[in-house]
């Protein structure tokens, strides 16, 4: 069955990031001049998907805006012929058809997972975290629907980590059946250092069959009294066939603000506009320390 849907959580309060998000939503912070979601929204688009549904929460409003058409604006734009920019807003408001829901209550991952049940139809769909974003050349969400695709099953993005930080992540067991192929028997979530049975971690990308709801209904709270996502999918892993894809391409961790400050720069530098000047300025800067 073709992956129509894409399923984005993004209900997290962002405390690793306040102040700033004390009245901004942590996936509208701009790496660069784009917001974090946008580039999440933008891989789903180019890996085909049609439908995507964000789940939002109260303070998320500025998300709905992003993604809407913004007549004022666009029309100011039009008088002045700022044509670029106008066409740069109407591409954003034309990415997919995006839903959204709000998860009323913060009970974690598997809950925000949940609210989605009546989106997915009974039907095989995408999750993206708006933590990771992947720079690579083939979509990252393009590269795990080609693996399922090929296994009919559910398949989590994975890559290898250092052994210092398996901590973490949710790390899988398994055997590798491929290029890059992994086939699941057994996950653990964050696991004590010198505990994890791999370096293999899931980070945040996944083609997940329907039957996770019925799995996320038997979950019972996990850590932090949280319905963990790796818990359901644990026991789905008991029921059916489950893959890890290593995919290929940079990931960057931006929930954190190592990972977010070197997602900043380097996309800074692979833009033509900004390169030169700034990549210059970052010499300067660096002879200096």
């Amino acid at each position: 069955m073709k992956i129509r849907k894409a399923v984005i959580p993004a209900a997290g309060l962002g405390t690793r990031f306040l102040p700033a998000t004390k009245a901004i939503p942590k996936e509208m912070v701009p790496i660069v001049d784009q917001p974090t979601l946008q580039y999440i929204v933008e891989e789903a688009a180019a890996s085909g998907i049609e439908d995507i549904l964000i789940i939002t929460g109260r303070t998320k409003r500025a998300i709905e805006d992003h993604f809407d058409k913004s007549y004022e604006l666009e029309t100011e734009l039009e008088k002045s012929g700022k044509l670029d920019y106008l066409s740069t807003l109407q591409k954003i408001s034309n990415l997919a058809n995006i839903h959204y829901v709000r998860q009323k209550e913060a009970k974690g991952l598997g809950h925000a997972i949940y609210c989605a049940k009546f989106f997915s139809e009974n039907e095989p769909f995408a999750v993206l975290l708006g933590d990771d974003v992947v720079d690579s050349e083939t979509p990252c969400l393009a590269q795990m629907i080609d693996q399922y695709n090929n296994c009919g099953t559910s398949v989590l993005g994975v890559q290898t980590v250092p052994d210092s930080e398996t901590s973490k992540y949710g790390i899988i067991s398994g055997d590798k059946v491929g290029d890059r192929l992994y086939r699941v028997h057994d996950m653990v979530e964050k696991p004590a250092p010198g505990t994890a049975p791999s370096n293999v971690a899931v980070l945040g990308r996944y083609i997940i069959t329907p039957d996770i709801f019925r799995c996320l209904e038997e979950t019972t709270p996990g850590a932090g009294g949280e319905i963990q996502l790796t818990d359901a999918l644990k026991m789905l892993a008991q029921k059916e066939d489950m893959y890890a894809y290593d995919f290929i391409g940079r990931r960057y961790d931006v929930g954190s603000k190592q990972g977010y400050l070197e997602a900043t720069v380097e996309f800074a530098l692979k833009r033509p506009d900004l390169n030169q000047e700034f990549s210059n300025y970052l010499k300067r800067i660096v002879k200096t320390l």
